[in-house]
């Protein structure tokens, strides 16, 4: 990681959940000169924001993680923001990269960008086939231009731009509100707090009948940090565990570790989502090296214990403050 370690870099991000393991990937790695811009003082969604970034860290190297995101349901109450946020970080942040001479510009894209029917597992080359899933589309659709943003600027300005196309992650310091969480950690959360107070149902979205595929977030990390060295290639690459789970597998997993036994009611008024989300990860491997380590298994058993850990942080407060 000699390369890396010597280059000033701005994680966007870096202080969120998969920021946060990046950093600490990219500190672990020897990296001295890493700036992470803070929302309260950076508003990447306005240029002069953005421009006095640049100024402030001079950086070489920029991983764009800064995104706002979420589940099922915070697609379908916030189409328009979560459109016109991402969009306009992602424009102006590369824009800007350019024009200030960087290095190289990783940009983090997402499985929501494929096609809603494209063949499972997902194959980079599928990404055009078609239109998103709709809860999601309008998400997707905008991370998806920064892939057509990085390809522009290196046909014509010669611009080091790569992308990664993420699945769907999880782990420790994951966002576990349920208004805006993502499946795991809103499972995590229904089943943990369910064991604490003594309920004896919890109701999950949808049928249980649609797959995906997870990513442990410090898997994730290790994946950025070594295609952020090791890739500067042109077409986008998918970053995931190559594993299928669907959500009434995932439900029961989940609920076993977390020592939930009572009923699970499923609401099929609420939708599903993508039917499949599964994708092909050999170019990963080939190309930087990257193969998940963390089963799925264990992974959910890191998870619970943070959020259990930090579940009991207020109540102990709490305590000592009386």
């Amino acid at each position: 990681m000699n390369w890396l370690a010597d280059r000033r870099i701005v994680v966007t991000g870096g202080a969120g959940f998969l920021g946060s393991h990046v950093v600490d990937k990219l500190t672990a790695a020897g990296c001295r000169s890493i700036f992470v811009p803070r929302s309260a003082q950076y508003d990447l969604t306005r240029m002069a924001d953005v421009v006095r970034m640049y100024n402030d860290a001079r950086p070489e190297i920029v991983i764009h993680l800064a995104v706002k995101g979420g589940g099922i349901g915070l697609n379908r109450k916030k189409p328009g923001e979560l459109f016109y946020d991402n969009i306009m970080m992602g424009v102006q942040v590369m824009e800007q990269a350019r024009l200030h001479g960087v290095e190289k510009f990783v940009a983090i894209g997402t499985v929501c960008a494929y096609p809603k029917f494209a063949p499972v597992p997902f194959k980079e080359e599928d990404l055009w086939g078609g239109y998103p899933e709709e809860t999601n589309a309008p998400y997707g659709l905008a991370k998806k231009m920064l892939l057509v943003q990085g390809q522009a600027y290196r046909q014509q300005y010669g611009f080091n731009a790569t992308h990664l196309l993420l699945v769907n992650l999880y782990g420790p310091r994951d966002n576990f509100d349920l208004e805006a969480s993502h499946v795991i950690p809103a499972l995590i959360k229904k089943c943990v707090d369910a064991v604490q107070t003594g309920e004896r149902e919890i109701v999950v979205w949808g049928t249980g009948s649609a797959s995906r595929e997870f990513l442990y977030v410090e898997d994730a990390a290790e994946a950025i940090v070594l295609a952020s060295e090791r890739y500067d290639g042109v077409e986008p690459v998918n970053v995931g565990s190559g594993r299928e789970v669907t959500i009434r597998e995932l439900v029961s997993l989940i609920a076993h570790r977390a020592g939930f036994r009572g009923h699970i009611a499923w609401d099929a008024s609420k939708p599903d989502g993508q039917p499949h989300r599964c994708l092909d990860v050999s170019k990963a491997e080939k190309l930087f090296g990257f193969r998940a380590r963390t089963p799925l298994e264990e992974g959910l058993e890191r998870s619970i214990a943070w959020y259990r850990a930090q579940r009991m942080v207020p109540a102990a407060i709490t305590d000592r403050q009386r």
